[in-house]
């Protein structure tokens, strides 16, 4: 199993009944040394507002969010759910957990 660690949309059920055909299970966690940031994204009927995580000057700064275990298969549609304004990056969670996070690409 993989980790995948959500800041926003993916922590949704509904979302997560769409891209995964499922509800996921999660715990909280926290993901230090960056921040979100607005993000304007073009869709099918116009633009979206979502946010991105981008790295932080200060180190104690905290995104709080849910990790998630995940199958190979289920990174591979999020891959797909995804824009290619977000890239799959490995950190490492306040927990010590080693997690996939979506951020700025």
């Amino acid at each position: 199993m993989e980790k995948l660690f959500s800041y926003g949309t993916l922590r949704s059920k509904q979302i997560q009944m769409q891209v995964f055909n499922k509800v996921l299970t999660g715990t909280p966690d926290q993901l230090l040394g960056y921040k979100l940031k607005s993000l304007q994204i073009e869709e099918e009927f116009g633009m979206a507002d979502y946010v991105v995580v981008v790295p932080s000057e200060n180190p104690s700064e905290v995104i709080h969010g849910v990790v998630f275990n995940v199958t190979n298969a289920d990174l591979a549609k999020v891959d797909l759910f995804e824009s290619n304004a977000y890239k799959r990056v490995k950190v490492t969670l306040k927990s010590g957990i080693s997690a996939w996070i979506y951020m700025e690409n």
